[in-house]
């Protein structure tokens, strides 16, 4: 009963008489028997265990406020014309394809930076050995629909067996124009059947895209600051229809983060930051599309961080710091050198003073006491023998003579 009443809209086209299919008894107004004919006004009235098959008189057209004579059809009058509309809901299913091949489920489009992807999940047919297709068509706002293929956007997505179409796989910037009106329809093929289409919500890339961190973000320490230098989440043809803005997530280790910006360039100094010390940070972009004024706010980057270097004034304090240290930590040194000398200079003397030596020969006189070591202290101690030449003096003039008469 419940698989006959499903096609009811199939056969009643077919049919000279409107069926309409009972539930309960029939408690319609103006209701007028006589015999197996009524007269009746519209209304949605059925009986248990029958059929009120309605026909329109001659002189009305059917409608809420029509009298319409209608014929009450008995229990085996009612199977058999079930039998018939079986049938007939059988032959029309054999002719219409779309039955006999489910729809891909669950499609999803994937808006983020650039890329514009299609996915679904795969037909599953039991029955079947052959690879089911699939086949993507567009449209724009008042466009007819377009095949997705090479010429028409680049990539082709028309009759594959892949369960995604990534409309920017040749290049970043292919796809879709970012700022049109998008509309995309999917079916299911297999030989000569199909699916019905199952078509996505209209989008906008630019309403609609998830746009990341930046990239490359570069970050070099300065003297009481950080530099940030990255490259915009993705690539924007025409700057004057949309733009991104900047920010900055920064916060000294430990404390209370803070945010500067929006900034238009791809490189930002953070200054006035105190030198030496650690500072994290994270960057966003937001994406500004300047037609519908619609702000599309990014996710951040990861956090990196890093540590400031010192200022000139700093480092003049530095140097002035380490001059004057090292200078007191002499002259401290030198002060307690004098000082232990003064008050450890008997020790000192004593560490430092050669100890007297005992003369060889008593040395050896205490080794050997039976030793003459007076004979050999006299020997010793006696003059040697003195060495010279002789010398003989012939003449010397008188003065020289007379003063070494005076001399002798």
């Amino acid at each position: 009963m419940e698989r006959h009443s499903s096609t009811h809209s199939q056969v009643s086209a077919a049919l000279p008489l409107a069926v309409s299919v009972p539930t309960k008894r029939q408690t319609g107004e103006d209701v007028v028997r006589e015999g197996d004919r009524v007269l009746r006004k519209w209304s949605p009235e059925v009986v248990e265990f029958g059929l009120w098959v309605e026909k329109c008189n001659q002189q009305h057209k059917c409608s809420k406020s029509t009298d319409c004579s209608a014929s009450y059809l008995s229990v085996e009058e009612l199977r058999l014309l079930f039998v018939i509309v079986a049938a007939a809901a059988d032959f029309f299913r054999v002719l219409d394809p779309l039955s006999q091949l489910p729809t891909p489920q669950h499609p999803k489009i994937r808006l983020y930076n650039a890329e514009q992807v299609l996915s679904w999940e795969p037909v599953a047919l039991s029955n079947s050995t052959r690879p089911v297709v699939y086949r993507v068509q567009f449209k724009y706002t008042d466009s007819e629909w377009f095949m997705t293929d090479i010429m028409s956007i680049g990539v082709n997505c028309t009759q594959i067996t892949a369960t995604e179409c990534d409309f920017t796989a040749a290049s970043p910037s292919a796809g879709f124009p970012m700022d049109f009106n998008v509309t995309l329809r999917l079916r299911a093929e297999l030989g000569a059947l199909h699916s019905a289409w199952v078509t996505m919500p209209w989008f906008q890339h630019y309403r609609n895209v998830t746009v990341g961190p930046p990239e490359n973000i570069e970050v070099t320490p300065g003297e009481g600051s950080l530099i940030i230098r990255f490259s915009s989440p993705f690539d924007i043809a025409d700057t004057s229809t949309a733009l991104f803005w900047y920010y900055v997530h920064y916060w000294e280790k430990g404390g209370i983060q803070q945010v500067k910006g929006p900034f238009r360039s791809n490189s930002i100094s953070l200054d006035n930051l105190k030198p030496f010390r650690v500072y994290c940070l994270q960057v966003q972009a937001q994406l500004l599309w300047n037609k519908s004024n619609i702000f599309r706010l990014g996710h951040l980057s990861n956090t990196s961080c890093y540590k400031t270097m010192a200022d000139a004034s700093t480092e003049l304090q530095q140097v002035i710091l380490i001059s004057v240290g090292t200078f007191s930590l002499l002259s401290v040194l030198a002060g307690a050198c004098f000082f232990l000398v003064l008050k450890y200079r008997g020790l000192i003397k004593y560490w430092f003073h050669t100890p007297p030596s005992i003369p060889l020969q008593i040395e050896e006189y205490l080794k050997d006491p039976t030793q003459p070591i007076l004979e050999v202290l006299d020997k010793d101690s006696s003059p040697k023998d003195d060495v010279w030449d002789s010398v003989s003096i012939i003449s010397f003039p008188e003065k020289e003579q007379e003063d070494v008469l005076q001399t002798l």
